[in-house]
């Protein structure tokens, strides 16, 4: 059993992920590589990349599990993969030597890699910078514009469930089985895990790989993570383009134009982060308007334009389809 217990403070404090963090999601798409999941489209996914996976990325194998467990210094909060990969590197011994013991009573054998790790040899370090940089590139580079899209769509989600529905129903329906009791959100585990968030508050973090049961990364002084599988995951959004029921509703680019406008942008900038014609923004989003998906409000000189309520409702229905 999972039980997280919250103080008033924690309750106080509760918050979204402001962006997606590169160095998780490269762990968690290593961990589904080999996690068994219904969903055709993971599987062609798990396939492909299985096939593909450059041979030292493979040494991963003996940190990550497909349960979710891994040590909690492979993905440090806040950092891009080069500052995150050199934050890495620089973990105390004594830190590595604990998460590796954690994460070997888990599931994870004792092997002689990691023991080197344990004793923090320089060259078994240097092989695990060298595999999170391969895996990152080989499994999270291509997938990062759909990535970032899904995060965004998301998080503006889940947002708008906050308000409508309070704090009680927002965190219990991030995934199947979690719930409240008294002050304690609790999930079903494997094994028992007491987490005490002890004033810092939680972070709501959605992965676009991770499928499985929500996941748990603390760090020194930090608030608590929960991880959570996000409404649609990464591989399910490869597919062609006529599976993308939005943009066989509204048109591929006015599709790509309602789901950049999760977040705020001027009619200029959202034209310069689709590549198009800042009339043509307009057009879309004047279209969009109409159809009671987007509001804009004038600054000035410039057009803000952002997601109704209506329009996320439609994201994330076209998602939750695929």
């Amino acid at each position: 059993m999972l039980r997280l217990h919250f103080t008033v403070e924690d309750l106080l404090q509760v918050s979204t992920a402001e962006e997606p963090s590169p160095l998780l999601e490269t762990c968690l798409a290593f961990m589904m590589l080999r996690r068994a999941d219904p969903r055709a489209g993971l599987g062609r996914w798990q396939q492909r990349h299985r096939a593909s996976l450059p041979r030292h990325v493979g040494a991963l194998r003996e940190l990550l599990s497909d349960s979710g467990a891994g040590p909690h210094f492979l993905d440090p909060p806040g950092f891009g993969i080069e500052d995150g990969v050199e934050r890495i590197m620089s973990t105390p011994r004594e830190i590595a030597r604990s998460e590796l013991r954690r994460v070997c009573a888990v599931d994870r054998p004792v092997t002689s890699w990691l023991r080197r790790l344990a004793d923090k040899e320089q060259a078994a370090w240097e092989e695990l910078a060298e595999a999170m940089r391969g895996a990152h590139d080989h499994l999270v580079t291509p997938a990062w514009p759909r990535l970032e899209a899904g995060f965004r769509t998301e998080i503006a989600w889940r947002s708008r469930r906050l308000v409508h529905r309070g704090l009680r129903e927002t965190l219990t329906g991030l995934a199947p089985g979690l719930r409240w009791r008294g002050a304690t959100l609790e999930a079903d585990y494997p094994r028992d895990v007491e987490i005490h968030l002890g004033g810092r508050g939680l972070v709501l973090q959605p992965s676009l790989y991770w499928t499985g049961r929500p996941l748990v990364a603390c760090h020194e002084g930090q608030p608590t993570v929960l991880i959570y599988p996000a409404l649609t995951p990464v591989p399910l959004l490869d597919g062609p383009t006529e599976r993308d029921r939005l943009a066989a509703l509204l048109g591929s680019t006015r599709a790509a134009v309602l789901r950049l406008l999760t977040r705020q942008f001027t009619t200029t900038e959202a034209a310069r982060e689709l590549g198009v014609s800042t009339a043509s923004v307009s057009t879309h989003a004047k279209a969009l308007r109409e159809a009671g998906l987007v509001t804009s409000l004038r600054d000035g000189k410039a057009v803000l334009h952002w997601c109704t309520p209506l329009g996320l409702d439609l994201i994330a229905h076209s998602a939750s389809q695929l």
